[in-house]
C-alpha cells in the first residue's frame, strides 16, 4: 500500500427510477423528503452502508479490508481480538464450575454477550465464563427480563463479580487504534467511535473521507402503491378469509429523482488512519459500481450517472471545495415538443413534463469544468 499527499473533493450523481432510495424509519419507511421544499434526501450513513457493502461483497471478511460496522455485528468483539492479538491484557476473565442440577437449564437459556458456558468432558458438566470486558449492566439487565430461576439467577450474579476488567493504559489505547485501522477498511476510510464501555477501550477516529447527503436536483413526489399477496401467513388468517388468502400491503416509490452528494478526502487524516491509495482506489470503485450490487424490488433502478473528482497537487488543496462544486452543475432540459402558443396574447408558453430519466437532465460536460478549473487542481472524470 501506497500514501498519498493529495486533497480530493468529489461530486457523486446517482438517480432512482420507480423506488425508495432511503426510507426514514421514523415515517412509516417513506422516502425521505426536505419538508420545506420537497426535494429528496439521501442520507451519508445510507451511502457510507452501500459502500461497506461493496468492500465487503469484493474483499470478503479478509484483512485489511474487513468491516466493522457490518450487518448482525457485536462492535465490542473487535476490540477484544485486537487487544488479544497485540498481547495486551484486558483484564481477569471469571469461571466457576456449573452444579450438575443447574447445567441443563443454563445450557438452554440463551446466553448474553460476554457471558458463556463451556461444556465439560463429561455429560452434564461444565463451566460458566464471565468475560473481563463483559457489561455487568447489560447482563443483570437479562437477567431481570430472563428471570431464570433464583438459584440460577444467584449463580450467575456470584460469577460475574468476580470478573475484574482492566483499563487499558493512553498507549494501549493507542496501538489498539492503530490495530483496529490497520484490520478495518470503514474505520481508516470513514472513522469510528471505539470507547466502547463493553470492550476495551481503543480510542475514537476521524476518518479522511467524508460524504454530506445527497439531496435531489427538483422536488420529487412520492408515491404510494396497494399491493397484493396471493398468501396469508397463518391458519387463522385463511379461516378469516374463508380461502380466499390474500394480504394486502403498500409500497412507496419516488417515480423519478436525480440526485447530488458531495465528499471530501483529507490527505492529513488519511495520513493518520493509514488509508491508503489502494483504499482510495477502492473507494472510487465502490461509488462507481455500489447499486449495481444493492438490488431490490423496494429501491427501484438506481444508477450512480456521474464520480466526478477533483484531485488537488497538495495537501492543503489549491482552492476552496464549494467553489469547485459550482462548477459542476445539473440541469434539466427544455421540453421543445411541449411548448405551446397562447393565441390570445401570442406568447410561448412551456408546459414541461415531469422528468421521468437521466436523459430529462444535461450535467456541464467535463471540457467545461476544465476550463473553469484553478491552477494547481486536476479533473478526472469517472463515469
Amino acid at each position: 500500500m501506497s500514501n498519498f499527499h493529495n486533497r480530493y473533493d468529489f461530486v457523486l450523481i446517482f438517480d432512482v427510477q420507480d423506488g425508495n432510495p432511503n426510507g426514514d424509519p421514523d415515517a412509516g419507511n417513506l422516502p425521505r423528503i426536505d419538508p420545506e421544499t420537497g426535494h429528496g434526501i439521501v442520507t451519508d450513513v445510507c451511502l457510507k452502508r452501500k459502500i461497506r457493502n461493496y468492500v465487503q461483497l469484493t474483499k470478503g471478511f479478509l484483512r485489511p479490508y474487513d468491516i466493522y460496522v457490518r450487518e448482525k455485528a457485536v462492535l465490542g468483539r473487535a476490540a477484544v481480538i485486537a487487544f488479544k492479538e497485540l498481547g495486551i491484557d484486558t483484564g481477569q476473565e471469571s469461571r466457576k464450575t456449573v452444579p450438575g442440577d443447574l447445567v441443563s437449564t443454563i445450557q438452554e437459556l440463551g446466553l448474553p454477550e460476554g457471558i458463556e458456558f463451556e461444556p465439560g468432558e463429561e455429560e452434564a458438566s461444565g463451566e460458566l465464563v464471565v468475560a473481563p470486558d463483559a457489561d455487568k449492566k447489560a447482563i443483570n439487565a437479562w437477567l431481570k427480563d430472563a428471570k431464570p430461576s433464583r438459584q440460577v439467577t444467584q449463580f450467575i450474579k456470584t460469577v460475574l463479580k468476580d470478573a475484574k476488567p482492566r483499563k487499558p493504559t493512553a498507549e494501549e489505547t493507542e496501538r489498539g487504534r492503530g490495530k483496529m485501522c490497520q484490520d478495518y477498511y470503514d474505520i481508516r476510510t470513514f472513522g469510528a467511535v471505539m470507547a466502547l464501555k463493553s470492550a476495551p477501550n481503543c480510542g475514537q477516529v476521524r476518518g479522511p473521507v467524508q460524504l454530506t447527503f445527497a439531496r435531489s436536483v427538483d422536488p420529487v413526489v412520492t408515491l404510494e402503491h396497494s399491493i397484493t399477496r396471493m398468501a396469508v401467513a397463518t391458519e387463522a388468517e385463511s379461516e378469516k378469509q374463508s380461502g380466499d388468502n390474500r394480504t394486502m400491503g403498500r409500497k412507496n416509490t419516488i417515480p423519478y429523482g436525480i440526485y447530488v452528494a458531495h465528499g471530501f478526502v483529507s490527505a492529513h487524516l488519511a495520513a493518520q488512519t493509514g488509508f491508503s491509495k489502494d483504499d482510495l482506489k477502492l473507494l472510487w470503485e465502490a461509488l462507481c459500481n455500489m447499486f449495481e450490487h444493492d438490488r431490490s424490488a423496494a429501491r427501484g433502478l438506481m444508477s450512480t450517472r456521474k464520480l466526478i473528482i477533483f484531485e488537488h497537487e497538495n495537501a492543503l488543496g489549491k482552492a476552496p471545495a464549494h467553489a469547485l462544486f459550482d462548477l459542476v452543475t445539473v440541469k434539466r432540459k427544455k421540453d421543445e415538443s411541449n411548448a405551446l402558443f397562447d393565441l390570445a396574447t401570442v406568447e410561448r408558453k412551456d408546459e414541461s413534463k415531469p422528468a421521468r430519466s437521466f436523459a430529462d437532465y444535461t450535467v456541464t460536460p467535463a471540457a467545461e469544468i476544465r476550463a473553469g478549473l484553478p491552477q494547481g487542481v486536476t479533473l478526472i472524470e469517472m463515469l
